[in-house]
């Protein structure tokens, strides 16, 4: 077992913390909303601390889960960050979904400090968090990556190393290319299929068995077409990964049409007020 720290306890990072503390680990945590550190410790045991630095001291594997980043880099090397506190021979391992060069200028921080860095952006959403069973994406060194593998998988139900630092981000934008033009043409089946009459139950029941069957399609089918959309991955955290997904793009020259318009089909649900639905909920700028 490792002695361990989770930085940011969100609807991803406190599930995650959970599974470690289940499996064992000694884990300390932190939270910006200190409330909510104490709250997790109460209800699953170890610590909680008052700084990110507070919580790295002496810890084997330091892992975070925070919004973007602006916010990595105040828990990793700002003021009263993490890696100022972290031992030689530790790890932190990062599941935001951050941009690739994020990733790469704190590896390099990192193997300044004599201590290892892995990029590990997850796919799996809340109910994956929740269930351990997530898709973890990572960048890094291979002899790094072999450390925090097996604590990786008490959260997760595959866990693979990509390339060098940076990789794990980069998969992960390529996982949300996907996801972004899948759910448009989703959302356009469903709504050709109201619009032609069809018992869309029914359909979505058919086709899920063909061709056109996808997680998307067996998770969110129904509840498009139910339009519900008060869950899953809200509309604001698609758009923030999509803004890095398409500056990567601009670097590297990739051409994504689709992916470019999704995002602005996106921002319609947001000036809807849905902001903080699911990314299901493109189907709602079609049938308002």
């Amino acid at each position: 077992m490792a002695t361990v720290a989770f930085l940011g306890l969100g609807v991803m990072g406190s599930p995650m913390a959970r599974h470690l503390a289940a499996k064992g680990h000694a884990v300390t945590v932190y939270n910006r909303t200190a409330a909510k550190a104490e709250d997790w410790v109460a209800a699953h045991g170890g610590r909680a601390a008052a700084t990110p630095a507070e919580a790295a001291a002496g810890q084997e594997i330091v892992f975070a889960c925070v919004g973007n980043d602006d916010d990595l880099r105040e828990i990793t090397t700002g003021a009263q960050g993490a890696f100022a506190a972290m031992r030689p021979g530790s790890i932190f391992v990062d599941h935001t979904t951050a941009s690739a060069d994020a990733a790469r200028e704190l590896a390099a921080a990192a193997a300044a400090g004599g201590f290892g860095f892995i990029d590990a952006p997850v796919s799996g959403g809340q109910a994956g968090a929740e269930n351990g069973m997530l898709t973890v994406m990572c960048g890094g060194d291979p002899a790094t990556y072999a450390a925090v593998e097996p604590v990786i998988m008490a959260y997760a139900r595959s866990c693979r190393l990509m390339g060098p630092a940076g990789a794990g981000q980069l998969t992960k934008m390529v996982n949300q290319i996907c996801i972004a033009g899948l759910v448009q043409g989703l959302a356009e089946g469903i709504h050709f299929g109201k619009r032609a009459g069809l018992d869309m139950e029914a359909v979505l029941d058919v086709i899920a068995k063909g061709a056109a069957g996808s997680w998307q399609m067996e998770n969110r089918g129904r509840t498009m077409n139910q339009n519900r959309f008060d869950f899953g991955f809200a509309v604001d955290w698609m758009r923030k990964d999509l803004a890095i997904v398409l500056a990567e793009a601009r670097r590297n020259g990739a051409l994504l049409p689709v992916t470019a318009l999704v995002d602005q089909f996106y921002a319609e649900v947001q000036g809807l007020g849905g902001g903080r639905w699911d990314t299901s909920s493109l189907i709602a700028r079609l049938e308002r």
